[in-house]
């Protein structure tokens, strides 16, 4: 069986071939899946893409007349495949759901200290021979309260964290966990006193029409001043334009983001010798509290393993006509 794989970079391509084993037909495919690049699976049974990849109705009808039966998701998330359509065609879709929460939480925590330390600006003194020391003074974690938005698995491996910072931990979620009250003291409060709180505030939370933008101008009047946003969930949880007025105003003191709302036109590629076509993008880098990553939470060894691991063991099951408990449709 061939399988088309969208946005296959060299940084993943390795661990892919080697879970493989050479089992399947791997056509390795750097660019993105769009109505342009659909026809790069021709005479594919099954294709798999990344979290940048769309397949939209019109794309998912596109590979429907070309054959393709089943779409190998290497990311939990899914906002980026119309599966209604997807149903409707017949076309199989599985995920990896938890690849490695541990991962993303870990940089959740690089990205607090990065910001409360101001590690960027001192590293960049000393690289200039300023060795001085005024302004950098940053704050314990163990003396805040850091408000958890969503407490699954990422959610959870966060606040495992930060108990031991000693860190007063507010959490939000539908589902509560009482576990996590027991284990770590976390406290479940509604969405309103979590904002009003919270000295950090960290998303973890699937990207859904409920949850897009839940960080606008009205949430962010709600937070304390001088709070420290953090986001390695989904770009479109933050209405950007909002975040950047806060920013100004200083009611948002710090943000760290590991994704952003448009950022399939720009993340994972290089585009250092092209002048920035989006100023809201431009305006965000322009600002000395802000640390953005270009979605690489995820981007750890273990992660990369595991996400292999389970998108071949998505295309076996397909290929056997077996669902397992990773399948979508």
């Amino acid at each position: 069986m061939k399988i088309a794989i969208y946005s296959c970079h060299d940084y993943f391509q390795a661990f892919l071939e080697t879970q493989n084993n050479g089992a399947f037909e791997l056509i390795p495919i750097k660019t993105a899946l769009r109505k342009n690049t659909t026809h790069l699976a021709e005479g594919c049974t099954a294709i798999s893409i990344f979290s940048k990849d769309k397949a939209d109705a019109t794309i998912l009808t596109q590979l429907h007349k070309m054959g393709v039966q089943f779409i190998a998701l290497r990311s939990a998330g899914y906002n980026n495949i119309d599966l209604e359509k997807a149903k409707e065609l017949n076309i199989k879709v599985a995920r990896v759901p938890a690849y490695s929460p541990h991962a993303i939480a870990e940089h959740t925590i690089a990205l607090i200290l990065a910001l409360s330390r101001k590690l960027i600006l001192a590293n960049q003194r000393v690289h200039q021979y300023n060795f001085s020391i005024e302004g950098l003074t940053g704050f314990n974690l163990g003396k805040k309260t850091v408000g958890i938005i969503g407490t699954g698995n990422i959610g959870k491996a966060t606040i495992q964290i930060l108990a031991g910072f000693g860190s007063t931990i507010l959490a939000y979620d539908l589902q509560k966990d009482q576990c996590l009250a027991t284990k770590y003291g976390v406290k479940y409060v509604s969405f309103e006193v979590l904002l009003a709180q919270s000295d950090i505030i960290s998303l973890h939370l699937p990207l859904n029409e409920s949850t897009k933008y839940i960080i606008n101008q009205k949430s962010i009047q709600q937070m304390k001043k001088g709070v420290m946003l953090i986001n390695t969930s989904r770009g479109k949880h933050l209405h950007t334009k909002a975040v950047i007025e806060a920013l100004k105003s200083g009611h948002i003191s710090a943000l760290g983001v590991d994704v952003y709302e448009n950022e399939s036109d720009y993340f994972f590629e290089d585009h250092s010798n092209e002048v920035m076509q989006d100023d809201t993008l431009a305006r965000l880098l322009s600002f000395s509290n802000v640390i953005l990553t270009p979605h690489q939470a995820f981007l750890t060894e273990t992660a990369l393993l595991n996400i292999a691991e389970t998108t071949i063991e998505n295309i076996s099951a397909f290929q056997k006509g077996k669902i397992n408990k990773n399948f979508l449709v």
